[in-house]
């Protein structure tokens, strides 16, 4: 398990957020982080996907090294 950043391109609704209650978001200006631990590739690629179906860009993806 990875943990992971993902940046992408809007500031994600309450709503949208919801979708994924396993990551941590963080709204910045015109964007949002999602972060968290990332069981696999599989894991991450259906997460991309769904980002994607959702018209979402994203704009990084990050692993975030262990403290």
């Amino acid at each position: 398990m990875s943990k992971m950043l993902i940046r992408v391109d809007v500031d994600l609704s309450d709503e949208l957020v919801s979708a994924f209650p396993y990551l941590t978001a963080r709204h910045h200006r015109a964007s949002t982080t999602l972060t968290g631990e990332i069981a696999d590739q599989q894991e991450l690629q259906g997460l991309l996907a769904l980002l994607d179906s959702l018209g979402i860009s994203v704009i990084e993806v990050v692993t975030v090294p262990d403290d």
